[in-house]
């Protein structure tokens, strides 16, 4: 395939994040619902700033050198920076001439772009002179200031006049330390008033001997790459605990500031703080508005309705470990409880013949309660063994201070080598019973954290299979190693598919057979559901197997690079994607396999990081009912006419049209799983 045979990664990033705004401008979402899709999408453009960002940047410039042959697209950077910029338009459009007038209605007034009114002065200039004012740190510019701003806080540059001298001044937005929004309640309104407006109409009280000739907000956008060098001598959390301390002192890559800004001030700062390279952008008066997240107003009415959590194993009187080498089990987050997946680790803590416990941790709650259970265990005198992927990104910290708090307790610790994550979901639990090994695990599309699981859509089974589970101790034999696949060292896997062993020939090879069954007249589909789709082998079979007659339908919430529905090479291919409460999550693989459903279940993505530079555990659901329930879920995603959008030919974002009978899968699931239950 050539390469236009293929939607450009990054810009189809950028119309995920398209997608989240369009659900902030429908006015039939709860209106507090709508505010924290703006906050999504403000918190991905930022990551966008810090992961991709800086890869663009290096494209280009490595791309117009003529000593190499790396080239691309056209204008990328031009279009990526339009994408955002026609976004930024709709997220301020939807924020001022929508979501503001609806708070209004509703009797809550945010102060946006004006001074607060009069009747909350009093109460606002008492939270400045008691909270606020204590964080302030001005620091005045001239060519011999040293001051390095953070990467990603707020910040105002103010210009100041006395007598016929200008001076420059950075003055710190103390959100961190601060909420970001103050509320103030009245008789008849409830108001909310930005910290940067709190700060603003008192620079009067900051700089009584000054005039105050303007006041600009901005913030600094830093990349967010670290450097792991693949030999080292010390300890990996070591290495990364130095980089971390780098990473909000990398290069900008972008300066997003208040327009108005002096010409000559304004060139004084880009020298001062080293930002010539930084895409140097316009924005509006307030900046990270992420921090909408934490909007101070709760209300039930504005708010989306409840769906209290399904408890699919409450009703089991003995121990969870006793039923599931009965029957395998499965939760679906967050609509079902994810109770049974806690208890499963604390069942395992404190059963007598429980003797080793095997985990991967890759992205940890800052609260563990399955951490906990683990450190309990090793305390309990069991075997436990831990795989912490410290490189999970903006997770590595927390990462860190949890593999600390676990080898201390003897719990064995296992870091994944410098080149390649671990992505997998997996938990092995070994028992002694009657003198001999008796095993049950877990088997998950998502993290081993209960805070996620709360918003994830995700699915985790839990299971006794022998050849299963013996394959993933296998795969602990190996993690435990420290090493990377090779021929001396690989494993056959026939249960599994494991990604750097088995995941991507197996994946092929499950596409090849339903191109057969196409060529030779038998009925052939294809159904996969996935956050990203960008890796090209898997891409071209899939364009193969439509060439051939197999119907493929895709889910895909975020990248995808694989373009649909052209003739010649992708017409038998539909894409959707679904934006709702909760984020879609769970990876799920369906092969028709001529009426007999092969469905895998997994951590992989098809990108070229999952492929290629990570373990990655995909897994065979063989309890039939099971099977049926995850087929009945998938289906009812393919009906979703009110929360899914087409991924066209062009990228574009096509809204379903709707049929007599309105379907919005998440609520249909839950009322699916509930009726189930």
């Amino acid at each position: 395939m050539i390469e236009t045979s293929y939607f450009n990664r990054d810009l189809s990033w950028l119309k995920f994040n398209e997608r989240i705004i369009m659900e902030a401008e429908r006015d039939t979402v709860p209106l507090l619902e709508r505010i924290k899709f703006l906050s999504i999408f403000s918190s991905n453009l930022d990551e966008f700033y810090r992961v991709r960002m800086p890869v663009l940047l290096a494209l280009e410039k490595l791309s117009n050198r003529e000593d190499n042959d790396i080239h691309i697209e056209e204008d990328l950077l031009k279009t990526a920076n339009q994408f955002i910029s026609d976004q930024q338009q709709r997220f301020g459009k939807t924020l001022k001439l929508s979501i503001i007038p609806a708070l209004k209605e509703n009797h809550i007034t945010l102060v946006y772009g004006h001074a607060y009114p009069q009747e909350i002065e009093k109460p606002v200039t008492q939270y400045f002179l008691s909270q606020v004012l204590a964080f302030l740190q001005p620091v005045f510019i001239d060519g011999n200031t040293n001051f390095f701003p953070a990467n990603n806080e707020l910040y105002f540059l103010i210009t100041l006049k006395r007598n016929s001298e200008t001076k420059a001044v950075v003055l710190n937005i103390p959100s961190n330390e601060l909420p970001r929004f103050y509320k103030v309640e009245t008789q008849n309104e409830t108001f909310v008033v930005f910290l940067d407006d709190i700060i603003r109409f008192h620079l009067d009280r900051i700089f009584p001997d000054d005039e105050v000739s303007g006041c600009f907000s901005f913030k600094i956008t830093r990349d967010a790459e670290i450097d792991l060098k693949d030999e080292y001598s010390g300890s990996l959390s070591e290495q990364l605990e130095k980089q971390l301390q780098k990473r909000d002192l990398g290069l900008a890559t972008r300066f997003l500031h208040q327009p108005g800004i002096p010409a000559e001030v304004l060139t004084l700062v880009k020298k001062i703080f080293n930002l010539k390279k930084a895409n140097n952008i316009e924005g509006g008066q307030y900046h990270n508005l992420k921090d909408l997240m934490a909007f101070p107003v709760k209300s039930d009415k504005l708010s989306n309705d409840p769906w209290p959590k399904i408890c699919n194993t409450g009703f089991i009187d003995g121990t969870l470990t006793a039923s599931i080498e009965k029957n395998d089990i499965i939760v679906h987050t967050p609509y079902q409880s994810y109770d049974s997946v806690l208890r499963f680790f604390n069942e395992a803590a404190i059963d007598e013949t429980v003797k080793e416990i095997y985990v991967t941790l890759y992205r940890v709650a800052s609260d563990s309660k399955i951490v906990n259970a683990l450190i309990s265990a090793a305390k309990n005198g069991k075997k436990v063994t831990v795989l912490v992927e410290l490189k999970a990104r903006f997770d590595e910290a927390n990462n860190i201070k949890w593999a600390k708090k676990m080898k201390a307790v003897g719990v064995d610790i296992i870091y994944s080598v410098t080149a390649l994550k671990v992505h997998a979901k997996v938990a092995l639990v070994k028992r002694k019973v009657d003198g001999r090994m008796r095993y049950v695990g877990l088997f998950a599309t998502g993290n081993f954290n209960e805070t996620t699981a709360g918003f994830y859509t995700d699915h985790i089974l839990m299971t006794a299979n022998k050849e299963m589970l013996r394959e993933v101790e296998l795969l602990f034999i190996f993690l435990a190693k420290r090493v990377k696949p090779t021929a001396e060292n690989f494993i056959k896997f026939n249960e599994l598919l494991v990604a750097q062993f088995n995941l991507q020939q197996r994946f092929l090879s499950l596409i090849d057979r339903e191109i057969e069954f196409a060529k030779h007249g038998k009925a052939a589909a294809i159904t996969i559901k996935m956050n990203n789709l960008e890796e090209k082998v898997l891409i071209s079979k899939l364009y193969e197997a439509s060439q051939a007659g197999v119907k493929i339908e895709l889910i895909v919430r975020g990248i995808c690079r694989l373009i649909p529905g052209v003739s010649g090479m992708s017409e038998n291919i539909k894409i959707i994607r679904i934006v709702d409460r909760y984020l879609e999550h769970g990876r799920i693989f369906v092969f028709n396999n001529l009426g007999e459903e092969d469905v895998y279940l997994g951590s992989a993505d098809w990108m070229n990081r999952n492929i290629y530079r990570r373990i990655e555990v995909c897994f065979p659901i063989h309890d039939q009912k099971i099977k049926q329930e995850i087929l009945a879920i998938i289906d009812i995603q393919k009906q979703d006419n009110t929360q899914a959008v087409i991924i066209d030919d062009l990228m574009n974002n096509v809204p379903v049209n709707a049929g007599k009978i309105p379907v919005a899968s998440q609520y249909a699931i839950y009322q699916y799983l509930k009726d189930k239950n």
